[in-house]
């Protein structure tokens, strides 16, 4: 891949799936200021934006044809969500659906910011009612005080979903998956099946790619451990000492640590490597393109986006009934049939076919082979993983 393209997309640095790509608008722009064509930085756009089934118009989506009374209501809502292919799917899933049907108008914003949540809390000046994050985001912000209204649960319906969704202060609502794929044209019939295998260069010989551990990004921490046999119940409180000498024996061998969503996927299509852990709705995208690259989904990492009511919010009753509405079946269902991330409601799996269930992580057979990521270990560690990366990838 041309030096300029790499550094595009690593402007993009030590985002989650969708924020990577949320904006076409700001990838192009960072594109141009590493000396892409606007022409050649839109096309990098088109394989690795989120890898629908077919366009949105095409899709044929379960209907929503009530909503429970006690979301109904009068006034409006203010939300905060990504921006581009992601927000156009849950206007679609789930804005429009509530608006039509509770009373409630959504009006829509792009670009969470944990640090435009506290500016806005602190000068009483709240734009939004509620908004999408990463519970670390939530966690990391609480510790400077309170940014964010407990999570209304009596309005949620919580018989279907799991308590590991629910915090105190936010509900997660996106779940995706940190997985490693591999080429299937590269090991002469052989198949690897866990992260054992991706660290094993003797049997599974060529370059890999993992994730920094720069600027934030989740370094492949839990894989590395599990490489050296600690059981996936056992991961977490991650030891830090064991997880960099075993990232350490694998170092040699990774030809990219990869810092923004789509470089993996590039990677593996254009054969510049034979695994690499990614983002599943990557993996898919390229899948799509038939690309021979398969996912590997034992022992992998079941992640998760959040909503979260900003305190002091002027409409904090609707964007409670709000976030109840979209963690209900029937949208979390739609929003999974515009893209292949999961839902937090368990009998969403009703409401979806089994083909397309099958690219989910939520899929029951799936999601009984991932490991919950752990956000709190992670915001309660993060600045001591970040100093120990840098002496790591220097050394």
């Amino acid at each position: 891949m041309d030096d300029k393209i790499k550094q595009a997309l690593s402007a993009m640095a030590g985002q989650p799936p969708h924020k990577a790509d949320y904006s076409r608008r700001q990838f192009i722009a960072n594109a141009a200021r590493y000396g892409l064509t606007m022409t050649a930085a839109a096309a990098l756009t088109q394989p690795f934006a989120f890898p629908v089934a077919a366009r949105a118009a095409d899709v044929a989506l379960p209907k929503i044809d009530s909503i429970p009374d006690k979301l109904k209501g009068s006034g409006a809502v203010r939300i905060c969500s990504y921006g581009g292919a992601l927000q156009d799917a849950q206007r679609k899933a789930y804005f429009k659906p509530f608006e039509e049907l509770s009373g409630i108008k959504v009006i829509e914003a792009e670009g969470p910011d944990p640090a435009k949540v506290k500016a806005m809390v602190d000068s009483k000046n709240i734009e939004y009612d509620v908004t999408e994050l990463d519970g670390g985001d939530v966690i990391n912000l609480t510790r400077h005080g309170d940014y964010f209204e407990p999570i209304d649960y009596s309005l949620f319906d919580v018989d279907n979903i799991d308590p590991v969704f629910r915090q105190k202060l936010y509900v997660n609502m996106l779940p995706y998956a940190q997985i490693f794929a591999y080429r299937t044209d590269a090991f002469k019939g052989k198949a690897p099946k866990d992260n054992k295998d991706l660290w094993d260069t003797t049997n599974f010989p060529g370059p890999r790619s993992l994730q920094s551990g720069a600027s934030g990004s989740n370094a492949d921490l839990e894989v590395a451990m599990m490489a050296t046999g600690v059981s996936p119940d056992k991961v977490y409180p991650i030891d830090l000492d064991k997880a960099f000498v075993s990232l350490a024996k694998i170092k040699p061998n990774v030809a990219k640590w990869w810092d923004a969503g789509a470089i993996p996927a590039q990677l593996l299509n254009d054969d510049e490597v034979v695994m690499a852990t990614a983002w599943n709705g990557r993996i898919a995208a390229i899948q799509a393109n038939k690309a021979p690259v398969e996912i590997v989904w034992q022992d992998q990492l079941l992640r998760n986006d959040c909503w979260a009511v900003i305190e002091g919010a002027a409409n904090a009753g609707n964007a409670q009934k709000f976030t109840a509405f979209i963690t209900t079946a029937v949208p979390q269902a739609r929003l999974s049939s515009l893209i292949p991330y999961g839902f937090v409601n368990n009998k969403s799996a009703g409401y979806l076919s089994p083909e397309r269930l099958k690219l989910l992580p939520t899929a029951p057979d799936i999601k009984s082979k991932l490991v919950n990521f752990d956000t709190q270990w992670w915001a309660d560690n993060m600045d001591q993983i970040v100093k120990r990366w840098s002496a790591f990838i220097v050394g």
